[in-house]
């Protein structure tokens, strides 16, 4: 499989600094290829085109965010601990790689619908962990039996991505990590059982 082969990480990494600095529209698959060290012919060996690159970009990076929450869930820790992991983990994955912040904050909201839809079912299997999460709590009597999970899901997620969109917006001058103790506690004030 192509994913498995070394010129498409590659390829990935150089993609998230090129759309970042660039722009997702001015990133052109010649900048991409440049930045990666390939030559452009064979950016097109492991891709259709540069929204392929973009989707692909997004499905490789989420997945380190998958697979850690995974992990954080399969601990013997409460709920409101696992949500307080989750949220750490997201920011410090964003705070540790500026350039994929400045891509998932920005560019790819700057995307066709087409494009944001096929983004979308990546982030679907993050929000199905974070409802197992959510629903734990409540199980457990941590959270209110009463919350409705999807939108409590939509609000947890909201905070955190608008979180890290300001953080991304004010430059990054500040530490994202010592927010998320504040936002847990704000989230979870509004969870309370």
């Amino acid at each position: 499989m192509k994913r498995d082969k070394p010129k498409y990480k590659q390829i990935v990494d150089a993609a998230v600094i090129a759309i970042a600095e660039n722009g997702y529209h001015q990133a052109q698959v010649s900048k991409i290829a440049k930045e990666a060290g390939v030559a452009d012919g064979t950016i097109y060996l492991y891709f259709k085109n540069k929204e392929d690159i973009l989707v692909s970009v997004f499905r490789e990076k989420m997945s380190v965010f998958v697979e850690n929450v995974k992990e954080i869930i399969a601990t013997e820790i409460t709920a409101r601990e696992k949500l307080f992991k989750m949220i750490e983990n997201h920011f410090r994955l964003l705070y540790s790689d500026r350039h994929l912040a400045i891509v998932t904050q920005l560019e790819l909201r700057q995307s066709n619908k087409d494009l944001r839809y096929r983004i979308n079912e990546v982030l679907k299997e993050y929000l199905v962990l974070l409802d197992s999460i959510l629903k734990e709590g409540i199980e457990k009597g941590e959270f209110d039996g009463q919350i409705d999970i999807r939108l409590t899901r939509q609000m947890v997620f909201g905070t955190i991505d608008e979180t890290i969109t300001s953080w991304v917006m004010n430059d990054q001058k500040y530490d994202l990590l010592k927010l998320a103790p504040e936002v847990h506690r704000l989230i979870l004030n509004g969870m309370k059982s």
